[in-house]
């Protein structure tokens, strides 16, 4: 049964998806709100909103390591890697994915923060039903949800953190919102939090 994640609440993926978790996967999903249309009726057209998904990964001394994203959908080390750029959102289900094989995560990496950025510039008040979700890629099971639907003029925000604490790995949702259309605008805001 999948976790309904509030801003700021920590989870043990052990005890949330069971001791054999070895495989996961962040989904990141949105709609572009549609216009109101003719005399702010519906049936108006959606515009495009290019949200992305990245991965910091960050090391014992909090410093970032590697990163995989749009430009750069593997780990150097192969533990991570990013479905592809998906610029409209449009579709059902998750729009882009970044998969961790948690075994193989380098023993020097203690966090992986997931950020999502608007590319194209627009602010989450043009986004409609926005989250990240957790996977359990073995089995297909949803273990955790966080919504990113809070509607306003921030254009990025550090969503989660896949960390390990004493030998298991826990995420924290963060759900910090920030402005920046990559990655690298937000690792001011990003390494208060490793």
């Amino acid at each position: 049964m999948s976790v309904n994640l509030q801003k700021g609440q920590k989870i043990s993926l052990d005890k949330e998806a069971g001791a054999s978790l070895s495989r996961v996967t962040m989904g990141l999903g949105w709609d572009a709100v549609k216009s109101k249309g003719f005399f702010g009726f519906g049936g108006g057209k959606s515009e495009t909103v290019d949200l992305d998904a990245s991965v910091v990964m960050f090391d014992e001394s909090n410093r970032p390591v590697d990163v995989v994203w749009f430009r750069q959908l593997k780990s150097r080390d192969g533990s991570v890697s990013h479905s592809g750029d998906n610029r409209t959102g449009a579709g059902d289900g998750d729009d882009e994915q970044i998969t961790v094989e948690l075994n193989n995560v380098p023993a020097n990496i203690k966090a992986l923060v997931f950020t999502v950025n608007c590319f194209t510039g627009q602010n989450f008040s043009q986004v409609d039903n926005a989250y990240c979700r957790l996977i359990n890629s073995g089995n297909g099971q949803e273990v955790a949800r966080f919504n990113l639907s809070v509607q306003g003029s921030h254009s990025a925000q550090i969503m989660a953190k896949l960390y390990r604490h004493s030998g298991e790995w826990k995420m924290h949702a963060i759900g910090e919102n920030g402005i920046g259309r990559t990655f690298d605008d937000l690792m001011p805001q990003i390494t208060p939090h490793v």
